[in-house]
């Protein structure tokens, strides 16, 4: 083997341990839908409006959220102490109960695309908050690790919002 083999091999060992010391892990950089596919529990919801945060769906809610390799999505919140209808039949709850349910939960499911490595895009198709049917909405996110953030600008509970979710295991 010549020098100039030997020293090229090194100089490009050199380039690569320090282009991984020096650019950060792929956690930091642009994002790409493969990079969220897979199922995610929510950990927190929080809501900003007025000046005042709120925790809408609870200090525990309960949901979920699933992206599939092919651009489709579903989400589910609740909270977790929705009640018991009375009557035990959904099509009969009181105003009180519906009230509750509505107000405390959220589902819809459509494609969703991630643009420039920073922004979630889900096209929804159908929602319980029948006004984001046929809307494209448009959510800045983070990635770490398997933590997956993004803020909600127009929340359906009015202002803004910020959710977190982890991956599932």
């Amino acid at each position: 083997m010549s020098a100039k083999v030997g020293n090229s091999r090194v100089v490009i060992r050199v380039a690569g341990w320090l282009l991984g010391v020096a650019l950060p892990t792929g956690d930091a950089l642009a994002q790409t839908a493969k990079d969220l596919v897979g199922t995610w529990g929510v950990a927190s919801v929080t809501s900003e409006q007025g000046g005042t945060e709120l925790e809408p769906y609870g200090s525990d809610p309960k949901g979920i959220l699933m992206l599939d390799e092919n651009g489709r999505y579903a989400l589910m919140v609740l909270r977790p102490d929705l009640p018991k209808f009375a009557s035990n039949d959904r099509t009969a709850g009181t105003p009180k109960e519906n009230s509750a349910v509505v107000h405390g939960s959220i589902a819809h499911f459509g494609t969703y695309a991630v643009e420039g490595g920073d922004t979630l895009v889900f096209r929804i198709e159908a929602s319980t908050f029948p006004n984001w049917n046929g809307a494209e909405q448009k959510r800045p996110f983070t990635l770490t690790g398997g933590k997956l953030e993004y803020t909600v600008p127009e929340a359906s509970f009015g202002g803004t919002a910020q959710v977190v979710w982890t991956r599932a295991e």
